[in-house]
């Protein structure tokens, strides 16, 4: 019977190093370090349906002190997989306190943007289609003090009143994004925040148009123009009359159909 013999390798046994931990001579605190790009399953709040299932791209951050080289990248994966399969909006202060825990930091941060779906019908004909927007949350936590930025993003269309106003026939029209950011003392209903930048512009958009609606949908935007600083100002008038609402700022963008660039506006309170 043939023996074989096991050699052991010089550094089986030997401690792994930690080189995050060890001491760092540059005197230089970081603000923010940790995970970005991560996708993973959350749970929002939805208006109509109780909740709402989607995927969101991830950052995870605490500080670091200017005493250590490094801080430890699993430790942030291993925080967010500790709070389940999915990441439920009300779990986000659990998430953030167990950061500063799990490496011993002042200060964590979360983000997430995630696309936020919602069903609507037709101004004509009543067809239901999905729409799908962008909303995002940013959570800081300071020890134990919470700070909370909802921020979403709805395509609008706008008309031109100039164009409108110096045109023998028709008028210019293109679509916009809007983004609006906000801080509250009360949760806020993302769709909420949605039907406020919608009813501020020309006209909303809609996944789904039959040719009555589409008749619709021009003549309402012909009927309602508005300028790149009037629809900033329309939402902002909205948020003012809101009782919830702390600070925000508002952007829209409109991505000029006769024109080689984009008119710009942004109104920020507080």
């Amino acid at each position: 019977m043939r023996r074989t013999s096991i050699i052991a390798s010089p550094r089986q046994g030997r401690k792994l190093q930690d080189k995050q931990s060890e001491r760092d001579h540059r005197q230089l605190r970081i603000d923010k370090v940790g995970v970005r790009g991560l996708r993973f399953p959350i749970q929002v709040r939805d208006k109509a349906n109780a909740v709402q299932n989607t995927v969101a791209v991830i950052g995870l951050f605490v500080d670091l002190p200017k005493e250590f080289k490094g801080t430890h990248m699993s430790r942030f994966i291993e925080v967010l997989n500790a709070h389940g399969g999915v990441v439920h909006v009300e779990n986000i202060p659990d998430i953030l306190y167990a950061l500063q825990e799990k490496l011993h930091a002042a200060t964590s941060h979360l983000e997430m943007e995630f696309p936020f779906f919602m069903a609507k019908r037709a101004p004509a004909s009543g067809k239901q289609s999905v729409m799908d927007y962008v909303a995002r949350f940013d959570a800081a936590a300071c020890r134990r003090e919470i700070d909370f930025v909802l921020t979403v993003k709805a395509n609008v269309t706008t008309l031109c009143p100039c164009s409108k106003a110096i045109s023998a026939r028709g008028a210019h029209n293109q679509r916009g994004e809007v983004t609006v950011q906000v801080r509250f003392q009360k949760p806020i209903w993302i769709e909420d925040l949605i039907a406020i930048m919608e009813r501020s512009a020309s006209s909303e958009l809609y996944a789904l148009l039959k040719r009555e609606d589409e008749k619709a949908v021009t003549e309402r935007a012909y009927d309602n123009p508005v300028f790149v600083e009037d629809l900033v100002r329309n939402v902002a008038l909205k948020l003012n009359a809101h009782p919830d609402v702390t600070w925000y700022k508002v952007e829209a963008e409109n991505q000029e159909s006769i024109h080689n660039h984009n008119a710009y506006a942004c109104i920020e309170k507080g």
